[in-house]
């Protein structure tokens, strides 16, 4: 149950938010109180840092035992339960702020996003506005009637009074995957101004990346281009993070020297130790609290320990994960 719970908050932050997490089982000095095991799923956001995005616990019986719960078991005697606590918060908005963000504002992950495409005609409060916006109802409804990450595709048609690049604007901070603009023009040569939130910028001349494709063309592929947006974003964070694990520090010299050297954003590092406990693990904290660390959590299926200990010198018993953490 404790395995199950933690999967499911994998499943979610990964396949919903796109925020990739390392799960794996928390050092005993980071357990719940009173819980036989911990575990977590810890992401990372772009400054670096850690952020414990969800944690499931196997409390064994020590909480039926304090609380009376008992069950009858096939041969009439009374047992304790062996109980589970697990959940998540509301730190997961953070997470997905603080992993996808950029300086334009929220990148809101399609699986998510309230509005998954945002339709704006560019209307000049003239009688062609009628027009515009009937053929724009069309295509939102094209679009409403197909289907993305197992959904139908979340579409609005935008008929706030304003000018349009500002309503786009106002989109692009809101984080709307797929922006699409609809001028007369437009409608006359039957295509759309299409704009992904995620490639945003176009780096050759500094001007928004529109793109400019059929109507029908682009209605047929609305559903695939969000569910690329959607991979995209996951990919694009699983490979920040990755970069910025270190994993070839044997000594406890070698981890201060990362984290005093390289820079604001220093990432985590990924060591070897021998699970101490009682006062040798107490000493192994107060030496991480003095440098701002914390140990995250050992990393399940992670690779196997085949050193020494950066903290006692004892032969290495797993791998541990370290960094600064919200």
């Amino acid at each position: 149950e404790t395995h199950r719970a933690l999967e499911m908050y994998r499943a979610c932050a990964e396949d919903d938010l796109a925020l990739p997490v390392i799960a794996g089982e928390k050092p005993e000095n980071e357990r719940f109180p009173g819980a036989v095991e911990t575990w977590s799923i810890e992401a990372m956001m772009q400054d670096g840092k850690a952020l414990q995005a969800g944690t499931s616990h196997y409390l064994g019986t020590n909480f039926a035992h304090a609380a009376g719960i008992q069950f009858q078991d096939r041969e009439g005697a009374q047992q304790f339960c062996h109980t589970t606590s697990w959940g998540v918060s509301t730190r997961l908005i953070g997470g997905v702020i603080m992993t996808h963000g950029d300086d334009d504002g929220l990148r809101v992950p399609p699986a998510i996003a309230p509005q998954q495409i945002v339709i704006i005609p560019m209307l000049r409060e003239a009688p062609e506005d009628a027009e515009l916006l009937a053929y724009c109802e069309g295509v939102r409804a094209a679009l409403a009637g197909q289907s993305t990450l197992g959904e139908r595709v979340r579409v609005i048609l935008d008929k706030k009074p304003g000018k349009a690049a500002t309503k786009r604007w106002d989109w692009v901070r809101k984080g709307a995957p797929v922006i699409i603009e609809v001028g007369p023009r437009d409608m006359a040569e039957g295509k759309l101004a299409v704009l992904r939130r995620d490639q945003l910028w176009n780096a050759e001349n500094g001007k928004p990346a529109f793109t400019y494709p059929a109507h029908e063309e682009f209605v047929g592929r609305a559903g695939a281009l969000l569910e690329t947006i959607q991979t995209a974003l996951y990919e694009e964070a699983r490979t920040r993070r990755d970069a910025n694990i270190r994993r070839d520090v044997a000594d406890w010299a070698e981890v201060v020297s990362h984290f005093e050297n390289s820079g604001k954003y220093p990432g985590w590092v990924e060591v070897e130790w021998a699970k101490p406990t009682g006062a040798v693990l107490d000493a192994v904290v107060e030496k991480l609290k003095a440098m701002k660390l914390t140990i995250r959590n050992v990393p399940r299926g992670g690779e196997a320990a085949g050193g020494t200990c950066i903290f006692t010198g004892a032969p290495a018993t797993e791998r541990i994960l370290i960094a600064r953490a919200y």
